[in-house]
């Protein structure tokens, strides 16, 4: 069938979304690791970061169900 990704009817949109976010993810985390360690903690930053985690993790749930 045109246009389906085989991925059980999904489709690859959200599948690449979640790729993106996780990627932002491990991205963030290295950004605000360096961030700390030149310029000191920051408990904004490191809210941010998990705040970003748990909607990345509830990406992956959401399309595993």
């Amino acid at each position: 069938m045109p246009g389906s990704s085989g991925s059980g009817g999904s489709g690859g949109s959200t599948e690449s979304s979640t790729k993106a976010m996780g990627v932002v993810t491990v991205g963030g985390l290295v950004v605000v690791t360096a961030y700390t360690v030149a310029l000191g903690s920051n408990g904004w930053l490191w809210f941010g970061w998990v705040v970003l985690g748990l909607i990345t993790l509830g990406l992956v749930v959401s399309r595993s169900t």
